[in-house]
Protein backbone atom coordinates (compact mmCIF):
# COMPACT_ATOMS: atom_id res chain seq x y z
CA UNK A 1 0.00 0.00 0.00
CA UNK A 2 2.75 2.43 0.76
CA UNK A 3 3.81 4.93 2.74
CA UNK A 4 1.08 7.62 4.32
CA UNK A 5 1.81 10.96 3.19
CA UNK A 6 1.13 13.71 5.80
CA UNK A 7 0.80 17.30 4.51
CA UNK A 8 0.85 20.38 6.31
CA UNK A 9 -0.16 23.66 5.31
CA UNK A 10 2.53 26.96 5.87
CA UNK A 11 5.64 24.65 6.55
CA UNK A 12 8.20 27.41 6.26
CA UNK A 13 11.24 24.84 5.65
CA UNK A 14 9.71 24.31 2.18
CA UNK A 15 9.06 27.98 1.01
CA UNK A 16 12.98 28.99 1.99
CA UNK A 17 14.08 25.90 -0.11
CA UNK A 18 12.43 27.09 -2.73
CA UNK A 19 13.94 31.01 -2.56
CA UNK A 20 17.38 28.92 -2.12
CA UNK A 21 16.76 27.45 -5.47
CA UNK A 22 15.83 30.42 -7.11
CA UNK A 23 18.94 32.52 -5.76
CA UNK A 24 20.95 29.38 -7.18
CA UNK A 25 19.14 29.51 -10.58
CA UNK A 26 20.11 32.92 -10.99
CA UNK A 27 23.54 33.24 -10.03
CA UNK A 28 24.60 30.22 -12.69
CA UNK A 29 22.93 32.93 -15.31
CA UNK A 30 24.66 35.73 -13.85
CA UNK A 31 28.02 33.61 -14.93
CA UNK A 32 27.37 33.50 -18.44
CA UNK A 33 27.90 36.92 -19.43
CA UNK A 34 29.55 38.27 -21.84
CA UNK A 35 30.46 41.57 -24.03
CA UNK A 36 32.06 40.58 -27.11
CA UNK A 37 31.24 37.28 -29.51
CA UNK A 38 31.29 36.08 -32.88
CA UNK A 39 28.45 35.45 -35.06
CA UNK A 40 28.72 32.45 -37.51
CA UNK A 41 26.27 32.67 -40.58
CA UNK A 42 26.47 29.65 -42.88
CA UNK A 43 24.09 30.36 -45.78
CA UNK A 44 23.57 27.45 -48.30
CA UNK A 45 20.81 27.08 -51.00
CA UNK A 46 18.83 25.10 -48.96
CA UNK A 47 19.11 26.94 -45.35
CA UNK A 48 20.52 29.23 -43.22
CA UNK A 49 22.07 28.88 -39.92
CA UNK A 50 23.15 31.42 -37.69
CA UNK A 51 25.31 30.75 -34.39
CA UNK A 52 27.24 32.61 -31.66
CA UNK A 53 29.82 32.02 -29.72
CA UNK A 54 32.03 33.58 -27.46
CA UNK A 55 35.93 34.19 -27.88
CA UNK A 56 36.65 30.55 -27.21
CA UNK A 57 34.19 29.30 -29.67
CA UNK A 58 32.12 28.14 -27.06
CA UNK A 59 27.93 28.12 -28.76
CA UNK A 60 25.49 29.72 -26.22
CA UNK A 61 22.67 31.30 -28.80
CA UNK A 62 21.80 29.65 -32.24
CA UNK A 63 18.76 29.59 -34.92
CA UNK A 64 18.28 27.85 -38.14
CA UNK A 65 15.23 28.43 -40.64
CA UNK A 66 13.62 25.27 -39.59
CA UNK A 67 13.57 25.98 -35.62
CA UNK A 68 11.27 28.90 -36.94
CA UNK A 69 9.11 26.79 -38.55
CA UNK A 70 10.08 27.53 -42.22
CA UNK A 71 10.17 24.36 -44.30
CA UNK A 72 11.19 23.73 -48.12
CA UNK A 73 12.02 26.04 -50.43
CA UNK A 74 11.20 28.47 -47.62
CA UNK A 75 14.04 28.40 -45.37
CA UNK A 76 16.65 29.34 -48.15
CA UNK A 77 14.58 32.75 -48.67
CA UNK A 78 16.10 35.76 -47.49
CA UNK A 79 13.03 36.78 -45.49
CA UNK A 80 13.84 33.90 -43.49
CA UNK A 81 17.57 35.08 -43.30
CA UNK A 82 16.20 38.23 -41.30
CA UNK A 83 14.32 36.36 -39.48
CA UNK A 84 16.65 33.86 -38.11
CA UNK A 85 19.52 36.40 -37.57
CA UNK A 86 16.96 38.63 -35.46
CA UNK A 87 16.16 35.22 -32.88
CA UNK A 88 19.80 34.93 -32.70
CA UNK A 89 20.63 38.08 -31.53
CA UNK A 90 17.62 38.80 -29.33
CA UNK A 91 18.77 35.22 -27.30
CA UNK A 92 22.45 36.15 -27.25
CA UNK A 93 21.17 39.45 -26.37
CA UNK A 94 20.09 38.00 -23.01
CA UNK A 95 23.68 37.09 -21.71
CA UNK A 96 24.47 40.53 -22.42
CA UNK A 97 26.35 40.55 -26.12
CA UNK A 98 27.47 43.72 -26.80
CA UNK A 99 29.70 43.66 -29.82
CA UNK A 100 30.22 40.98 -32.44
CA UNK A 101 32.90 39.52 -35.45
CA UNK A 102 30.65 38.41 -37.78
CA UNK A 103 31.91 35.29 -39.74
CA UNK A 104 30.12 35.02 -42.93
CA UNK A 105 30.24 31.13 -44.64
CA UNK A 106 28.72 29.98 -48.13
CA UNK A 107 26.69 30.88 -51.14
CA UNK A 108 23.21 31.16 -50.54
CA UNK A 109 20.30 33.95 -50.83
CA UNK A 110 20.20 34.88 -47.38
CA UNK A 111 24.04 36.06 -46.72
CA UNK A 112 23.52 39.92 -47.07
CA UNK A 113 19.74 39.70 -45.25
CA UNK A 114 21.45 37.81 -42.04
CA UNK A 115 23.73 40.62 -41.54
CA UNK A 116 21.09 43.39 -41.97
CA UNK A 117 18.85 41.31 -39.45
CA UNK A 118 22.15 41.45 -37.05
CA UNK A 119 22.24 45.20 -37.69
CA UNK A 120 19.02 46.18 -37.19
CA UNK A 121 19.05 44.07 -33.55
CA UNK A 122 21.28 47.01 -32.16
CA UNK A 123 24.69 44.56 -31.51
CA UNK A 124 27.79 46.55 -32.56
CA UNK A 125 28.89 44.90 -35.83
CA UNK A 126 32.92 44.92 -35.45
CA UNK A 127 34.10 42.99 -38.27
CA UNK A 128 32.86 41.32 -41.12
CA UNK A 129 34.71 38.23 -42.98
CA UNK A 130 33.79 35.80 -45.66
CA UNK A 131 35.20 32.23 -44.82
CA UNK A 132 33.55 30.67 -48.01
CA UNK A 133 35.56 27.26 -49.57
CA UNK A 134 36.71 27.74 -52.24
CA UNK A 135 38.92 25.29 -54.44
CA UNK A 136 41.96 25.54 -55.16
CA UNK A 137 42.06 23.50 -59.10
CA UNK A 138 39.68 20.32 -57.49
CA UNK A 139 39.64 16.93 -58.32
CA UNK A 140 41.12 15.94 -61.57
CA UNK A 141 38.99 16.00 -64.86
CA UNK A 142 37.81 12.57 -66.87
CA UNK A 143 39.81 11.63 -69.52
CA UNK A 144 37.97 12.26 -72.94
CA UNK A 145 35.69 9.75 -74.20
CA UNK A 146 37.44 7.77 -77.49
CA UNK A 147 34.43 6.94 -79.72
Amino acid sequence: MGKKRIITTGNKAESSGDQKAEVKASSKAAKKHLLKGTINILSSYNNTIVTIGDSQGNVFAWSSAGSLGFRGTKKSTPYAATLIAKDATEKAKRFGLLEANVVIKGIGPGREAAIRGVASTGINIMSICDNTPVPHNGVRPKKPRRV
